[in-house]
This record gives structure tokens, C-alpha cells and sequence, in this order.
């Protein structure tokens, strides 16, 4: 199931938000938990009826593995709970998301035939494993304390609203929020409006955009036009597929009374690759730190060291997004600009705003051509084209039907909405405050209904981040 489904949208939310509510007005909270445990469970199983029960059985190994963790515990059998728990969801995430990977590039490496398995990726298995990881991890730190009740864990690794595509909810941002939390009308206002907004970046821009993305990356040839235009077009369907959802994650969230960090934080107006991954992708970014960088040594053991835990972070930073060498190169690409920035090569501090604008936009549009294109030899093509300065060839006519003026406006809607322009003109204070609600809560209201319509006109309505 998905959130811009009208069996979502219709059926599944009304009915869970009343069936929550109640409960709420009743102070029924452990029947609250399990609803929405419930819920969750059913929501995944929806689109995994068979894969369900591999998030159940993760779930279950990490409630008992971090169960087994006790304070007066000997630091060799924590030590060695943690190690077994962080093989487990490793090794369940390489078999469903490498094994194939890895068995062709054994292939090829060493001239063997041995069968590739066609294992199927679970969907939203990246997401809840680094939660499951979260949890076990923040137990062993004796940050977090392990919870007795299995159901409250299942309910934190299986929340409906971000359980397959994210943000990464770290278990801290979340435990105190299972046993205590309040649903208000503000709360609720204010979350269904980003709801509202998400559901409209996906649909009214993301996909719009996606649609004209992929008929260009289809074409046998670009000139440079339609390179740039094909580039551009989906550096704005990701950012608006993923903080789109990312929207309505977080807004579903206040809903149902918890609170999520943000995951987003307008990164194309970034002044550096540094500044870019600050705003990006936030939680991934956070968790790679907190469980990956800092545990190798973090910038503590002299500056050659540091570099290499950055090497390290940005090539499992590719890797997790998928079983392909695009990814790790797009990695291993904003790993090298965040080098060259950390070494003081590029000293973009000293540069005027605008170029640093300029430059980090130009690494970021040309790293994503790594990330959409189907191989590194398809990349290297675009990325040619994009600098041939051919403005001849069959490309110019297909770019011409492919901009359409539908296309056109959403690529100006998705280059505005990039930037806090909206913040910016809100009005500040108290005067005028309750106003800008009620209008900010009508526009979200309107572009839902444009939203649905545009549901029910079109087929194409993929989420790009389901594949990670």
C-alpha cells in the first residue's frame, strides 16, 4: 500500500485516525499501540503478504537479542549480543539485497558461472533494518533502556508512516513518545497539511517531472539540451519524491501524536557538498554518523584516518541505496568533494555565494546522473552529452514533446519550491499568525484535491526510494 493510493487515502487512514482517536479520548494507551501496531503490520503486508513475516522474524531476533543485554552483564557478552545482532541484520540485508550483486561480480572477476540467485528485494528492508539496528546498538551504548514488551519494539520498527521509505527513526528520537504522547487539534491540523503538502510534491511535481526524466534517459542519443534537461529534471523528481514522502511521513506522524525529526532541509540551496549532506537526506546522514563514523575513530585520530572513515561512510552511503556500482560511485563522488573541501583544495568559503551555488549544484545534478542512469557506461554518456555542447541531432525534436507545458510548470514550481521562498514570505509574529494557518491549512486542502485528481488521471505513480 501506498500513500498516494485511494485505498489509503479513503479507507486505511480515515479508519485507523477515528479508531486512534477514540482510543486517545479515552487514555486507552497501550490499546492505541497495539492498533497502530496492528495497522502497520497490515500495511506492509498489503504490498508483502509473504515478506511481512521476514520483518516480524527481524523484529523478533532484535527484541531478544537486545532483551539478553543487561546492565550487570560482563562487557565480553554484551560486546558479543551486539556483534550477533549486527551480523543478523547485515547478513539478512547482503542475502535480499547483494547476493545477485554480489555473485555477478564474482562471475566476473573470476570467469565463473556460478547461478546468480533472483532473490526479491523486500520492500523497505534498508529502512527498518538500520531501525532494528538503532535499537539494539542504543541498548548495548546504554543510551536506551530494552523494552520488556515486544509488541512496543514491533510497533517502532513497523510505524506505518515511515516504515518503507523512511526518514530512519533512530529508537532515542522515538522511546519516550511510545509511552507518552498527545494528539491535539493544532497537532493534528498542522500534520495533515504537511500531509497534504508531501502528497503535492510527489504527485503534482515528482511525478510529472519522473514522466519527462524517463523519456529522455530512453533515448539512444542526447545533445546537450536535452542532457542537461533529462539531468535537471530528475535531481528535482528525487528531492521532491523523497522529501515528498518524507512530508507525508512526518506528517502522519503529528497525526497520530509523535514527532520526527526533519529529513530534509531545502539542500539544493546548499553553499557545498559539506553544507549539501547536512540537508539532505538528514536521518541516513545521522545514522551513518552516530553508528558508523564516530564508532571507526570520527575525525578523533589525525586527519589521514579521518579521511579514510570518510571513504568508508560515503562508499556504504552508495552502497545502501542499491546493489550497483552507479550507487557506489555517486558515493565515492560526493565523498571525494566533501575531501577536497575538508582538506581546504576547494575553499569554498572564500568564494562568492552565487559560485558556490553554482558549484555545488553542478556536483550534486551531475552525481545524480550516476544514480538514474542504468550503467556507469550510460552515465559516462549523459555526462558527455551534457558538455559536448551539441545542440544539433534527433534529441532536439523529442525534447521538444517532452517539455511540455505541463512539464514546464512543474519544473518551475519544483525550482521555486527548492528554496524557502514560502518560509520567507510567511507572515512573522503574532499579529496575522492564526490567519496564515487557516490559509496555509486551505491551500494544503486545495492542492490535495489537485493531487487526487491528478491520481485519478494517471497511471505513473512510481516512489523511487521503495527500491532502497
Amino acid at each position: 500500500m501506498v500513500f498516494s493510493s485511494a485505498t489509503f487515502l479513503f479507507i486505511f487512514l480515515p479508519a485507523v485516525f477515528l479508531a486512534n482517536l477514540i482510543l486517545a479520548r479515552f487514555k486507552l494507551r497501550r490499546v492505541q499501540n497495539a492498533l497502530l501496531m496492528l495497522a502497520s503490520v497490515l500495511f506492509y503486508a498489503w504490498g508483502e503478504p509473504v515478506y511481512v513475516l521476514l520483518m516480524l522474524l527481524s523484529t523478533a531476533v532484535n527484541y531478544l537479542l537486545a532483551r539478553l543485554h543487561t546492565p550487570e552483564g560482563a562487557a565480553r557478552r554484551r560486546r558479543a549480543l551486539t556483534i550477533t545482532s549486527v551480523a543478523f541484520n547485515i547478513g539478512m540485508l547482503a542475502f535480499f539485497k547483494y547476493s545477485g550483486f554480489l555473485v555477478e561480480n564474482f562471475n566476473a572477476l573470476f570467469g565463473a558461472d556460478a547461478p546468480v540467485p533472483g532473490v526479491a528485494l523486500p520492500i523497505g528492508i534498508s529502512f527498518y533494518t538500520f531501525q532494528a539496528l538503532s535499537y539494539v546498538l542504543d541498548v548495548y551504548r546504554g543510551v536506551a533502556k530494552a523494552r520488556r514488551n515486544y509488541f512496543d519494539v514491533l510497533l517502532y520498527i513497523s510505524f506505518f508512516p515511515q516504515l518503507i521509505a523512511g526518514p530512519i527513526v533512530r529508537y532515542g528520537d522515538i522511546a519516550e513518545q511510545i509511552d507518552d504522547r498527545e494528539i491535539t487539534l493544532d497537532k493534528t491540523a498542522r500534520g495533515l497539511s504537511r500531509f497534504c503538502v508531501g502528497l503535492a510534491k510527489k504527485v503534482l511535481v515528482a511525478n510529472v517531472l519522473g514522466g519527462a526524466a524517463d523519456a529522455l534517459y530512453a533515448l539512444d542519443a542526447l545533445n546537450t539540451p536535452a542532457a542537461w534537461m533529462a539531468a535537471l529534471c530528475y535531481a528535482l523528481q528525487i528531492y521532491f519524491d523523497f522529501s515528498g514522502y518524507s512530508d507525508m511521513a512526518i506528517g502522519l506522524g503529528g497525526v497520530f501524536g509523535f514527532r520526527f525529526r526533519e529529513n530534509f532541509n531545502y539542500p539544493y540551496i546548499a553553499q557545498s557538498i559539506q553544507d549539501f549532506w547536512r540537508r539532505w537526506h538528514i536521518s541516513l546522514s545521522t545514522w551513518f554518523r552516530e553508528y558508523l563514523y564516530i564508532p571507526l575513530g570520527g575525525n578523533r585520530k589525525g586527519a589521514a584516518r579521518t579521511g579514510i572513515n570518510k571513504v568508508i561512510v560515503f562508499f556504504f552511503t552508495g552502497l545502501w541505496h542499491g546493489a550497483s556500482w552507479n550507487f557506489v560511485v555517486w558515493g565515492l563522488f560526493h565523498g571525494l568533494f566533501i575531501m577536497l573541501e575538508s582538506y581546504r583544495v576547494i575553499k569554498t568559503d572564500s568564494w562568492p555565494k552565487a559560485l558556490r551555488h553554482i558549484y555545488t549544484l553542478l556536483v550534486v545534478v551531475i552525481g545524480f546522473v550516476f544514480f538514474r542512469a542504468e550503467t556507469l557506461e550510460a552515465a559516462a554518456g549523459v555526462i558527455a552529452a551534457m558538455f559536448s555542447f551539441n545542440f544539433a541531432g534527433i534529441a532536439g525534436a523529442h525534447l521538444s514533446t517532452v517539455i511540455t507545458p505541463i512539464v514546464a510548470c512543474a519544473f518551475a514550481a519544483g525550482c521555486i519550491a527548492s528554496a524557502p521562498v514560502a518560509s520567507r514570505l510567511a507572515v512573522r509574529g503574532d499579529r496575522g499568525a492564526r490567519a496564515l494557518e487557516i490559509a496555509k491549512f486551505a491551500a494544503a486542502l486545495a492542492v490535495f484535491a489537485l493531487s487526487v485528481l491528478a491520481l485519478s488521471t494517471s497511471a505513473y505513480n512510481p516512489f523511487i526510494y521503495f527500491r532502497f
